[in-house]
């Protein structure tokens, strides 16, 4: 398995983790506490790039979260954002962060591995669900409409 499909799982565990717990506690940790118990805590043993990228992805996401949920509610046509499963629904912002912030990616790769971790981790339409969203934000993207 690549790097950065490593990466991009660990950050969709976090994610998943981070969704789940949000607002759990009126004491919850911050986003850094939060990515570093994930790290500590889980005993996952990756290489630095790895662990770099993977916290790069959560950070970006956490730290973009109204964006990028508002852009999925827009392309998801008569879907509202919690409808969603939490799988698809993460695997879809690391996927638009990608798009609309990591210029040395190209969408082509992005939209592949989010369909791959759909596929992966989601139901079995998550792949097609996935593939159809990013499909039309990168066209949008590609006019200069996003």
């Amino acid at each position: 398995m690549g790097k950065r499909r490593r990466a991009r799982e660990l950050a969709l565990q976090f994610l998943y983790q981070h969704d789940s717990l949000n607002g759990s506690s009126p004491e919850s940790p911050s986003l850094e506490e939060s990515l570093s118990l994930f790290w500590e805590h889980d005993g996952i043993n990756t290489d630095s790039e790895v662990r770099d990228f993977s916290s790069a992805l959560a950070k970006g996401c956490c730290t973009n979260l109204g964006h990028l949920d508002d852009i999925i509610v827009r392309y998801s046509e008569h879907w509202r954002l919690s409808r969603i499963s939490k799988i698809d629904r993460n695997i879809l912002r690391i996927a638009i962060y990608e798009m609309l912030y990591l210029s040395n990616i190209p969408p082509a790769v992005t939209i592949n591995e989010a369909v791959e971790l759909g596929k992966t981790f989601g139901t079995e339409q998550s792949g097609a669900f996935i593939n159809g969203i990013l499909d039309k934000i990168k066209e949008d993207r590609d006019k200069g409409d996003l």
